[in-house]
This record gives structure tokens, sequence and C-alpha cells, in this order.
């Protein structure tokens, strides 16, 4: 290459070194954006953070990011008729009431800053008709596993759905209560058209980001690899290459670490239901009586407002803290990351968000698994029968049943298999993001790709 040509490519590769990024405004997606923009921070970009006045990020914790806010509509909808109590549907409403706002926005921006591309959450479709119309690459990040693409297209497109070949066995898995519980969080038709358009607009993006690494989703990300005719990008879990990081939207308890701290190792079951998950008052009653039957010390966080009808502990059955006395603690909320790492902690019952499977496949902690909605049902039908590192409990179940659960991903010989394999997922983890792992080398070819636009 001439030296003028050399010239050139470098300063080609200087100019692309600013990203924007556009998370969708959930605990569960918010996270993972702001990891992933750590971890291109750390390797040179720029991060310019569009976000919506909704759920809008703690900016004072990323003083190394732009932030800029967008309206989303929410506040000012006059229309009455919208049920925008469930998460899907205001998912979908601001897919069509951020159009406008996102798209002066970024218009402007362009203007006075040459970005290398868009990274927005698939679950944006319709930033990628706004990323074409500005002659701007758009990447998706894809906060779920691997494994839900395939499934999703599957029960959204049917037979149109290449997929459905790609992962018979594991499609083989689902039950229809499954595929009920997939739903849960909308109507059929708004979530079908919802995965439709991610899946579309996916397939018309640049690249794929996932958060998970190749060992443990294989078929999966060949299934995709296949189907998608552009680049995917395995390069999680993310927490882990800034493991004291937080962007929680909710204020962290850390009472629960000391409590931790003075309980025998791998002793206790810590559960959590993420930051959105509700429950009834009888489903609360039960998991209350099954910790108590299990006879083990638990962390239990239970979120104000997560029982439904209920601001915080109301609902514990009558007799119940006096039977467990110091075997348990419950508290608001807690610092997950860190709890999961403690020598304490032996299971952890979990709704299977992604980001919980993901951590809790990282620490090594089997899982106890009482999936709710959207593709926490495909998580744990992976966790339980694909990994085979938990086991399920659903509501069916009498007290007993699930005390027993519990004491088999603890202490029961029955178990065994259970804590060794998922002390054998952890060190695969390890070795994914070691120097030439294939996380390691899934980041170094994305920072290429960026910079070859």
């Amino acid at each position: 290459m001439s030296n003028q040509g050399q010239a050139a490519t470098m300063v080609s590769r200087f100019n692309n070194r600013t990203l924007v990024l556009f998370p969708l405004p959930f605990q569960g997606h918010i996270n993972p954006m702001l990891q992933l923009a750590n971890i291109l921070y750390t390797k040179g970009f720029k991060i310019i953070i569009i976000h919506t006045d909704f759920n809008s990020p703690n900016q004072s914790n990323y003083p190394q990011f732009t932030f800029r806010s967008i309206s989303d509509g929410l506040s000012k909808s006059k229309d009455e008729s919208l049920n925008l109590e469930t998460v899907n549907n205001v998912i979908n409403f601001m897919n069509k009431s951020c159009i406008e706002p996102f798209t002066i926005f970024l218009a402007k921006l362009l203007e006075v800053e040459h970005a290398a591309c868009l990274i927005t959450d698939s679950l944006w479709p319709f930033t990628q008709s706004v990323a074409d119309s500005l002659k701007l690459k758009r990447i998706v990040l894809r906060t779920s596993s691997m494994a839900c693409v395939p499934v999703y297209a599957t029960f959204a497109l049917g037979e149109k759905s290449y997929f459905k070949t790609a992962i018979k066995e594991e499609l083989a898995l689902m039950t229809e209560n499954d595929i009920e519980k997939v739903y849960k969080g909308g109507s059929e038709k708004g979530n079908k058209e919802l995965i439709y358009n991610m899946i579309k607009e996916t397939k018309a993006s640049s690249g794929i980001i996932f958060n998970t690494f190749k060992e443990l989703e294989e078929p999966a990300l060949l299934a995709i690899s296949q189907d998608f005719k552009i680049p995917s990008f395995p390069i999680g879990p993310f927490h882990k290459y800034f493991p004291a990081s937080s962007s929680s939207l909710l204020e962290q308890d850390r009472s629960s670490i000391s409590w931790l701290d003075h309980q025998p190792v791998s002793s206790v079951v810590y559960v959590s239901f993420g930051s959105i998950a509700q429950m009834g008052e009888a489903e609360f009653t039960k998991m209350a009586w099954g910790l108590a039957y299990s006879k083990q010390c638990f962390l239990w966080v239970v979120r104000p407002g997560s029982v439904s009808g209920c601001e915080w502990l109301e609902s514990l059955p009558k007799g119940f803290m006096e039977e467990v006395g110091e075997r348990g603690c419950i508290v608001k909320w807690a610092p997950q990351q860190e709890v999961l790492a403690h020598k304490a902690i032996g299971s952890f019952w979990t709704h299977n968000g992604w980001n919980s499977t993901l951590e809790s496949i990282c620490e090594g902690v089997p899982m106890i698994c009482s999936p709710c909605s959207y593709d926490q049902p495909i998580n744990a039908r992976y966790v339980t029968d694909v990994w085979k590192i938990g086991v399920k409990v659903d509501n069916k179940m009498s007290r007993e049943e699930i005390g027993i659960a519990i004491k088999r991903a603890i202490t029961e010989k029955e178990g065994e298999k259970i804590r060794q394999r998922s002390k054998s997922l952890q060190e695969k983890v390890n070795q994914s993001m070691q120097k030439g792992g294939s996380a390691y080398q899934s980041l170094e070819s994305l920072v290429e790709y960026i910079l070859s636009f």
C-alpha cells in the first residue's frame, strides 16, 4: 500500500471512533447496553448514549459517556384506550412514538459528529429504517440468549421459519405451558408483531452482538449464522469484563452481603425474580413455605410491588418469620453479581431472565427455575434440559415438593451432577474470555469490523 493509501486508512479508522448507542429502557436491557458501552470505551471508542425520558439511566455512574435524552411519548399520551400495563405494549407504543424525536436528534447529531455506527437494542426495530435514511450502519444488540432468536422465530413465523428444523430437538423440549408464558407479557398478536419486526430488521442490519459465548450456545449460533447473512459476535458475558460495575435502577441493600458473610460455604439459597416479574399472593405464600420446608438458609429479594396488591411483605404467611428465624434474610434489592460470587451461595432460585441466568452460570451456581414470561421459559428449558444445571419449580407443586427441589439443588446427593456441570460451565466461561478464547476473539473481530465502516 502507498504512503497516501496508508494515511487515508489511518484517517478513516480515527474517524470511526464514535459510536451511538440506544438502549431499551428496562433494567434487563439497559444493564447489558451500558456494559457493552464500557467494553467498547476501553477499546478506544467515544460513546454517545441516546435514551428515553422513561427509565433514564443514572448518568453519574458513567462520566466517560455523553448522554442525550429524547421524548418517548408516554407521558404525553392522551389515548386512554392504550393498554400500557404490559412491557411489550409499552415497547410497541414507543417504537411508534420515538420515530420522530429519534430521527430528528440523530440527524442533527450526525451534522456535527462523525459516527462509525449506531448500536441499538434489537427491540427497537424502527431504528433500522432511520439508520438507512441517514446512511448510517446499524448493529443490533440482542440482550437475550442466542437460542431465543430461533425459538421466537418459529413461534412467530410458523412454517415460514427456517429455524424449525435447525433446532428441532430444542423445540421439542418446549411445552404448551412454556409457550403460553412466552406470550404472557402482552397480547399474542402484539407479541408476534414485535418478534416479526425484530427478526426482519435484525436481518437488515449490519451485524448482531450477543451477550453470550460460543461454547454455551453453539447449535443456536450455527442456526443463526446460516439464516442471518450478517456477522454475529458472541462476546459475552458482558459483566465479566467489569465485575464491579452496576447500572441498577433500584437501590441495592448491602446488608445482604454482611449477612452472607456469617453463613457457611454453599449453604444459602439466593431468591430473586428480577426487576419486572409479578406474582400473585398465593404463589408468594407457597414460595415462603417452600423455603421454610427446605430448612435451608436463604437470602430473598422481594421487590416492593412485586406481589400483586401488596406494597412489600404484607403477604408473608403468619408464623413464617418465627419458623425460619435467623435462617432467612429478606431485602428489597441486592447487588446480585456480588451475591452470586459469594462463597455462601449454594443455589439461585430465579425467574431465568437472561442476565440472571448468565450471571449464575458465570459463578457456577446451580439454578432453581421458575420462569414467568418473555424469554424466561426458553432460558429455563435450556438450564434444566439442555445444559442440565438446574431444577424446575412451578406453582402447581406443593410446598413440600418445592422444599425437596430446593434441597436437591443445594445439598442432596441427587443434585451432585447438577453442581458439577455448573462448575464445568463456569470454567468454559473463563476460558472463552482469556486471550485466544472464543469471546476474546469475537470482541477483537467486532472492533475491527466497526473500524472497517
